[in-house]
């Protein structure tokens, strides 16, 4: 791939080993140019953990939890400055399969602004409150941010370089943050596609205590409606 790609991972409170999971999967289909945000975990994420990986992520940290949309927004500040052509934004919990990385920067290559990930949303790959909350959201997405698609809430996303100042002047700084991004894409014209993603449900990310849950979800709709 010709692109500076930069791949822009927010994570709080996540499993060490999880996250560490995830960046050697990242690394393994090519992509060393890591940034890691450390949204004020408790126990603050390091580098040097990560030392035997080949490409050692950069890693940047909130002193406090600001919330996913300020994370992710401070590492696509960080890849801007870097010279990043492509940031890919990829949830810490191995949620994603790294392997549909380069589908999405494909997609920027060929001229695409945002492209969105498409989970499947089927009961043997999504917990039905997952389903149901994400159908939800998708439905008032579209009444509020003006843009249907099939998948609001999915944080795997690719970005070209005429979104970057769109998502850096973005104000969500929570959940709400990703369909704040459906909306800003009609606001501004810029072209996507939504491409299908694997997504893969664990135990552990099944578990986890901070995630969009059902009634996360409905803050998540008010709080956009309310922005207009």
């Amino acid at each position: 791939m010709k692109s500076n790609v930069f791949i822009v991972i927010p994570a709080y409170n996540e499993d060490h080993e999880v996250v560490r999971s995830v960046i050697e999967g990242v690394v393994n289909e090519g992509f060393c140019n890591i940034i890691v945000v450390d949204d004020g975990s408790e126990e603050e994420i390091k580098q040097e953990w990560w030392r035997d990986i080949s490409c050692l992520p950069i890693v940047l940290r909130h002193v406090y939890n600001l919330g996913k949309g300020a994370a992710v927004r401070t590492g696509v500040q960080k890849a801007r400055s870097l010279g990043a052509d492509v940031i890919v934004t990829f949830d810490a919990d191995g949620q994603h399969d790294p392997r549909d990385i380069k589908l999405m920067v494909r997609k920027i290559e060929k001229g695409y602004d945002v492209v969105l990930g498409r989970r499947f949303f089927g009961l043997k790959n999504m917990p039905l409150y997952n389903i149901c909350a994400n159908k939800i959201a998708n439905f008032f997405t579209w009444i509020f941010c003006g843009l249907r698609v099939e998948d609001s809430q999915c944080g795997f996303r690719a970005y070209g370089p005429r979104s970057f100042p769109i998502i850096l002047n973005t104000q969500s700084s929570r959940y709400e943050y990703e369909s704040e991004i459906i909306r800003e894409i009609g606001r501004h014209d810029l072209s996507y596609v939504e491409i299908s993603v694997q997504a893969i449900y664990t135990t552990y990310s099944k578990n986890k205590k901070t995630k969009q849950d059902f009634w996360n979800g409905l803050k998540t709709l008010f709080r956009i409606g309310f922005s207009q």
